[in-house]
């Protein structure tokens, strides 16, 4: 358990936030342990598909067993709603002490993948989170914000018409407010100690945290990580579309496409695969992503194209 130790202007102070890098921090730990997340299984379902294009080894190394996660990609948002650019640019300036005590905190020592020169560590896990965020977050971030900023917005609701306890109080069970100590019932069984001291204590739901997270290291500034309220409705749609009329609404080729790339594919991979011209497919896949039926990363030279969620919600037949 880790309790904070709130002076009355520490209590005024309480401010939630949302930050994407820490979304996909704590995501992480889906790819660890899915058993874990059935709430979010049917993402996992979803992204099954471009996980053979992610730096593994470098995702591998930031969360252990325990499903603990170094407290770099875990960071307290600036702002109410945090922008991943901006974090990822800040986790690009991390200092070489801060990278190793972080990691060595959660594994006991650096793991191979962070062995070398630091400028090149830095590079590779700030690209491989990068890659990451555009195929696995990107194309569903605005379900899991409406979700999160929901969740912001009941809760302020409720700490304006009954007070910051009610609020505090009402986060998880594994969170318990007094009036001047916020407790935090951890996995961990070391007990910790943490005066706020004017330093603000920030409250971060998550579609990623079942009970409730601190960070590890106690000089971070107070943060409570905690579950989101609404998740089970999260990847809910109204009806299953009939294929034929998609088929008609779209045209057969751009039907045919669309239902291909439910993983990651080129131009030119699809061309080959459909006998047709590169320029032809090129059209096609420009308009549906116009449209906002498919998404587009970079990987090396290649531009790769894939379904995005309302490309998903097109095809899916069961």
């Amino acid at each position: 358990m880790i309790r904070y130790r709130l002076d009355p202007s520490d209590v005024s102070a309480v401010r939630f936030g949302i930050s994407p890098l820490s979304e996909l921090g704590l995501g992480l730990r889906a790819f660890r342990a899915p058993e874990r997340y059935p709430l979010q299984r049917p993402w996992l379902e979803r992204i099954a598909g471009v996980l053979p294009v992610l730096d593994r080894p470098v995702l591998a190394g930031l969360v252990d067993e325990r499903r603990w996660v170094a407290d770099f990609v875990n960071p307290r948002p600036d702002s109410p709603l945090g922008s991943i650019d901006d974090e990822l640019r800040a986790l690009g300036r991390i200092s070489p002490a801060r990278l190793r005590t972080d990691l060595e905190r959660v594994h006991g020592s650096v793991p191979d993948v962070f062995v070398g020169r630091h400028e090149d560590v830095v590079d590779r896990l700030v690209r491989a989170l990068a890659t990451t965020w555009e195929l696995c977050f990107a194309p569903y971030w605005p379900r899991m914000r409406r979700v999160l900023q929901a969740d912001v917005t009941h809760r302020g609701r409720i700490a304006a018409l009954e007070g910051v306890g009610a609020a505090l109080g009402g986060l998880s069970e594994s969170v318990r407010f007094d009036g001047r100590h916020v407790d935090v019932r951890l996995n961990s069984p070391i007990a910790r100690d943490r005066p706020v001291q004017g330093e603000g204590l920030t409250l971060v739901p998550s579609v990623f945290v079942v009970r409730a997270s601190t960070p590890i290291d106690d000089d971070l500034p107070p943060t409570v990580m905690y579950p989101a309220r609404g998740q089970g409705a999260m990847w809910s749609t109204a009806s299953h579309p009939d294929v034929g009329a998609v088929r008609d609404l779209l045209g057969a080729t751009r039907a045919a496409l669309l239902d291909a790339l439910g993983e990651p594919a080129s131009s030119t991979d699809l061309a080959m695969r459909f006998g047709v011209s590169t320029s032809a497919v090129n059209q096609h896949l420009r308009v549906m992503e116009r449209g906002g039926l498919l998404n587009r990363t970079r990987y090396g030279r290649a531009v790769l194209y894939y379904r995005s969620a309302v490309g998903d919600a097109l095809v899916r037949r069961e």
